[in-house]
């Protein structure tokens, strides 16, 4: 079985995909990290020197290859459900979690990443925030099988709401 968690940048996905995985004895993947050390460069530079669809082309191919693997906690890209083959093996792979934030949130939690390039080029920071949210929601309430808001909670009691509910759907076992 395998734990993936989609949501947009900044919602959280990554801390508490370290801390699900060391909870339920899983390895953490990172497919952001996946993609860079494919590509041998940063995110912001693939972008830069290829352009989004060269990006989203070397995240479907990492997508593919952890989604036939087990035991993982898949920690996606923001940006991964604008692919309908990926929904479908993210899917397939096991329970889809969405973390999710409001826009002033996700504002101040991004706000000084230099690594995270924009997606549009042509908004406001915060607007191109919810924008982009907003074009995304429907992919991402089409693919999540458990919603947790992540503001004004810590990691932890996301984890621990994350862990009850693979408990109570039966995906993993009490411990």
């Amino acid at each position: 079985m395998n734990v993936v968690l989609v949501g947009y940048r900044g919602t959280g996905k990554s801390a508490v995909a370290n801390r699900i995985a060391r909870r339920l004895n899983l390895r953490k993947i990172s497919l952001d990290d996946a993609v860079v050390r494919t590509a041998g460069k940063s995110i912001p530079e693939i972008v830069d020197a290829e352009g989004w669809t060269a990006f989203r082309d070397l995240e479907e191919s990492v997508v593919q290859r952890f989604t036939g693997q087990d035991g993982l906690v898949i920690d996606c890209g923001g940006g991964v459900i604008e692919r309908d083959a990926n929904l479908a093996r993210l899917k397939q792979a096991g329970p889809v979690i969405w973390l999710t934030a409001s826009v002033p949130t996700i504002a101040r939690r991004i706000g000084g990443d230099t690594q995270r390039p924009s997606l549009t080029g042509s908004h406001s920071f915060v607007d191109e925030i919810a924008d982009v949210l907003q074009r995304r929601h429907p992919r991402y309430q089409s693919v999540s099988d458990f919603e947790v808001c992540t503001d004004d909670v810590t990691v932890a009691q996301v984890a621990d709401a994350v862990v009850a509910w693979l408990v109570e759907a039966g995906h993993v076992q009490a411990s």
